[in-house]
């Protein structure tokens, strides 16, 4: 039996030196960012710390991909929070020790419905974000990120409402800004940006923590009414069952805890997947099911909030040429230090440094460059981009990641209701030519060959019969062979088989016949067994297009149609 954590086997001694360096410049960016996702969950600025200890040793030990970063997450961090909120539980608030509990609660149920989708094999639920409907999501989750920051870079109290009236109140606000507090705000995000675009080897995040300490403690910042982190309570993560929760408070956490389990599939098989790929290799989703809900559920149990694949830290990894899972964990014996001997050096970091750093990740989460390139090649998919990230910073996260699902569904229903319908014909040199189904189009004078490009079901069968009949009825010739292409048919389910039966009634009523071309065995087994092929001569079933355009030409003269008639493939 190898016990070897997969992520690691095959692991080499040359890597070693690689993984070290690329884990200690990883927790050098991660640590500051993480504790800036605090602000969005509402929870203590050392919770963010936490969600890169065990979590992301847990998964090291249990997932595949040697590459996936794990830890705090902004998008799950804001679903998370706005959850919470929504709950209306009286007496609960933001950085409490009773909202601490109830985040750990939410992590424990992700890892609790991350396992049952291994064991149920439903990895794929997370396929069911669009990657235009994850782009809007992401986008609209950065707007809510970035604008919820401003009040603190500039000193003044966050306004109430929704997000138009935070908006507004923020706006005129401004006359009270702390022009100290603007310069250490707008001044780690200038570093930020200016490090990343002329020398992204050093992390502008740590710059920016580093000088503002220093010019902080020397200026005494506090006295000129910038607020500043204050002393935080390190130590070792807190090992235990978050307690005090009845079963309807189970409930309303998993509500929750769904949005942020969709969230995890989706965009942590898209980040493993993505960085595998690049390096020739191949990840196990489900195996790395089983190491994110492993982090989940240490979370839970070490006082923190839900974790999540992070495409930025993962990039990190990969360009600082980091090859295991080695690096990750170099990274949370750092942080595990850090938040041991080390948080004390923060007492006086200004809040908007905090804030400002949060500013710029929600900045790139904009995905400006992926927006643009869906609306220039499908104009539809950017409208859903748009109102889904709308809908995600003017109305509510939770909101966002309901309408991301439901939009996605009705994309994938939408595709299988509506899939491309064709007459194949045969173009120069014997070619295969694929014309729109319509009225007219024959693939040879009394030859309709009609591929439907989608599995048949109850929902799409009835269509696909009327674009069948539309076509028999417009020929030019009458039709005595209809042959249906079904290499794109992978599965007719009941309702289907009996819209088929009804349409060999209706070729033989007009004196056609029903051929099919292209059946794998399990279609074979399937229409056998709802009596559709009792009705289908043997020599109507063919293996290739091919084969059935050479029996139609080898046919007995009686059979043919007349000669004078002119054959349309889309083109006469």
């Amino acid at each position: 039996m190898n016990l070897m954590p997969e992520s690691l086997r095959g692991y080499q001694r040359a890597w070693l030196v690689r993984d070290v360096v690329a884990g200690l410049t990883l927790a050098a960016v991660a640590i500051p960012e993480v504790m800036g996702y605090t602000s969005i969950a509402q929870t203590p600025i050392v919770t963010g710390v936490y969600t890169i200890i065990f979590p992301t040793l847990v998964f090291a030990l249990l997932g595949s991909s040697r590459l996936l970063v794990v830890g705090a997450d902004s998008a799950t961090a804001a679903i998370l929070a706005a959850g919470l909120t929504g709950l209306g539980v009286s007496g609960l608030k933001p950085y409490s020790q009773e909202w601490v509990a109830w985040c750990s609660l939410v992590a424990l149920i992700c890892g609790v419905l991350l396992i049952l989708a291994r064991l149920l094999k439903l990895g794929f639920i997370g396929n069911f974000l669009s990657a235009s409907v994850l782009i809007g999501f992401l986008s609209g989750v950065g707007i809510s990120v970035l604008t919820g920051q401003v009040p603190d870079m500039l000193g003044v109290p966050k306004s109430s409402g929704s997000w138009v009236e935070q908006q507004w109140g923020t706006i005129t606000s401004v006359p009270d800004a702390s022009l100290a507090t603007v310069a250490f705000g707008l001044g780690t995000v200038l570093l930020i940006l200016g490090f990343k675009r002329f020398l992204p080897v050093v992390p502008g995040a740590v710059v920016a923590v580093i000088l503002s300490i220093v010019i902080s403690t020397t200026t005494d910042a506090k006295k000129h009414g910038v607020a500043v982190i204050g002393s935080l309570q390190g130590g070792f993560p807190p090992v235990g069952l978050p307690g005090g929760f009845s079963w309807s408070d189970v409930a309303s956490a998993t509500t929750i805890a769904i949005g942020c389990f969709v969230l995890i599939l989706a965009q942590s098989a898209a980040t493993s997947r993505s960085f595998a790929a690049k390096h020739g290799e191949r990840v196990d989703i489900n195996r790395d099911l089983v190491g994110l809900s492993g982090a989940s559920l240490a979370a839970g149990l070490t006082g923190t909030f839900v974790v999540n694949g992070s495409p930025t830290k993962t990039e990190i990894l990969d360009e600082q040429k980091g090859r295991s899972q080695v690096a990750t964990m170099t990274m949370a014996a750092v942080a595990l230090l850090f938040v041991l001997f080390l948080t004390s050096l923060l007492t006086d970091m200004p809040v908007a440094v905090l804030a400002g750093i949060v500013f710029v990740i929600g900045l790139g989460l904009v995905d400006v460059v992926g927006l643009r390139r869906i609306r220039s090649r499908r104009m539809d998919e950017f409208v859903i981009a748009c109102v889904t990230g709308v809908v995600v910073f003017a109305i509510g996260v939770e909101q966002g990641i309901i309408l991301a699902i439901v939009l996605s569904l009705v994309e994938v229903i939408r595709r299988s209701y509506h899939p491309g319908d064709f007459v194949v014909g045969e173009g120069p040199a014997e070619q295969l030519s694929y014309t729109a189904a319509a009225a007219g189009v024959q693939s040879r004078p009394g030859l309709v060959v009609f591929r439907f490009d989608a599995t048949l079901f109850y929902a799409n069968a009835t269509r696909f019969t009327d674009d069948v009949k539309a076509v028999v009825e417009g020929a030019p010739t009458p039709v005595r062979w209809l042959v249906l292409d079904c290499s794109s048919i992978d599965d007719v389910d009941y309702s289907s088989g009996l819209e088929l039966s009804d349409l060999i009634t209706y070729l033989h009523a007009r004196g056609a016949t029903l051929g099919l071309a292209h059946l794998d065995d399990s279609l074979l087994t399937t229409l056998r067994a709802y009596g559709v092929l009792d009705h289908v001569a043997p020599h109507m079933v063919f293996s290739t297009i091919e084969e059935a355009f050479g029996a139609w030409e080898a046919r007995p003269p009686e059979a043919s149609a007349p000669d004078d008639v002119v054959r349309r493939t889309g083109q006469e």
